[in-house]
């Protein structure tokens, strides 16, 4: 129950941070079209129509990791692979960003990264896969068992 409960709040703070940046990017968009403004002379143009692309994709990658989220909530099991590969950047990009703004930014902006960085992390252990419990994506179901070990005395030391 827990888990399922992380990772719809996971879904639901990642949509609003999606929002969030889409909105940002939006008026800085504005701004640097609006003022005309440029750096070592690029294009303004340009420089907005850059910013407006980077909001969109970063709004779609939170969008998709939201998706994922959510879709493990409402299943309740473990997302599949690409699913995890998702997550798992978010979560990593959620963790260098955060190391960014307690610089740049304050500690409270930190502290939100932080915090969708643990609900990113813990909706990826929770879910899990375990040894033994039939749980995950069937990722090692077609992999034949390892062979058993040898006695302890059959086993030679490699060096001398």
């Amino acid at each position: 129950m827990l888990r399922r409960l992380v990772a719809g709040l996971a879904a639901i703070v990642l949509v609003v941070e999606a929002a969030l940046l889409v909105l940002v990017h939006f008026v800085l968009g504005r701004t640097t079209a609006n003022q005309s403004m440029s750096i070592a002379g690029s294009d303004p143009d340009v420089m907005s129509k850059a910013t407006y692309a980077m909001g969109a994709g970063m709004g779609a990658f939170l969008v998709l990791c939201a998706v994922f989220a959510a879709v493990t909530a409402i299943r309740d099991r473990a997302p599949g692979r690409f699913g995890r590969v998702v997550l798992i950047s978010a979560a990593v990009t959620h963790g260098v960003l955060g190391v960014l703004t307690v610089a740049l930014v304050n500690w409270a902006a930190f502290a939100t990264m932080m915090l969708i960085l643990c609900l990113l992390v813990l909706t990826l252990t929770s879910y899990a896969a375990r040894p033994g419990d039939g749980s995950g994506d069937g990722a090692g179901e077609d992999t034949p068992p390892l062979p058993p070990t040898p006695p302890f005395g059959e086993i030679k030391p490699t060096s001398p």
